[in-house]
């Protein structure tokens, strides 16, 4: 039984200048329910990303960490809620593989640009044709203030949407960091059933964006347990677009302030 459990309101979810969101209802699984997100992201963004440990992870988990590798430069990423594509085998790979061109047609990028998620039921093919007739329509309404639909956008089983998002001061300008996630059962490290997305208008390197980000969840994500259940599809992923023009060192008082209100959101 859920006790103080809300929603965020949309006002409290603040817009990250360089990242944009869109969504929409595609009847992956159900009908009239947000089901699909693309966030896109300005040029030059970094991206780092932690993932589920477990040896059968799905198909979209071990694509995002091919394009991680290959590309430095990741524009867009993709969420699909209602089907994990889990436990597909090569027809599953091909979906995601699928997904990622499709949207890199709309966007005029290059697939490993692009990251794949997906949430749901396991050991059931994708509906690729459904999500693929849905991209259009998420890319035509993104937009930097669509964090709560984003939100709902990628809830399972959630009792309500999860988001949250903080500012901060440095050098007398502002640093944004705005994040959602999804989760409910199959909570235990590594992460928790979850897809995680986190942004910020700091400026920060590729390096240390990965290792703050694997120091976010590893004392957070990392740190809970319910019912002792590893997910396949677990993903915690903190995009930085460096749009404040605030840089983030590996030391120093800004990098502090910035280390703890990243941990604090995650």
């Amino acid at each position: 039984m859920p006790v103080n459990l809300s929603a965020p309101q949309a006002s409290s979810l603040l817009p990250v200048k360089g990242v944009q969101l869109g969504f929409a209802e595609a009847n992956i699984r159900k009908q009239n329910r947000k089901d699909l997100l693309v966030i896109q992201l300005d040029e030059g963004s970094k991206v780092a990303g932690v993932f589920t440990k477990n040896q059968f992870c799905a198909a979209p988990v071990t694509l995002c960490k091919q394009h991680l590798l290959e590309s430095k430069a990741i524009r867009a990423l993709v969420v699909n809620t209602g089907n994990a594509n889990a436990g597909t085998g090569e027809s599953g790979m091909q979906h995601a593989v699928k997904t990622c061109e499709a949207l890199a047609n709309l966007l005029n990028l290059r697939p490993n640009q692009i990251l794949p998620f997906s949430t749901g039921v396991i050991l059931e093919p994708l509906p690729v044709d459904k999500l693929i007739t849905g991209l259009p329509t998420c890319v035509s309404g993104l937009k930097e203030d669509n964090w709560l639909n984003a939100a709902e956008a990628i809830m399972t089983t959630d009792i309500v949407a999860k988001g949250y998002s903080k500012q901060i001061q440095l050098g007398g300008k502002t640093i944004t960091i705005t994040g959602i996630s999804k989760g409910s059962g199959m909570i235990h490290p590594n992460m928790a059933t979850m897809l995680g997305y986190v942004a910020t208008d700091a400026k920060v390197s590729q390096d240390l964006l990965q290792a703050l980000t694997t120091e976010a969840a590893d004392v957070s994500f990392n740190s809970i347990t319910i019912d002792g259940d590893t997910s396949t599809n677990d993903s915690f992923i903190v995009m930085a677009t460096g749009a404040s023009g605030i840089e983030i060192s590996a030391s120093g008082k800004s990098y502090a302030v910035f280390r703890q209100a990243l941990i604090q959101l995650s």
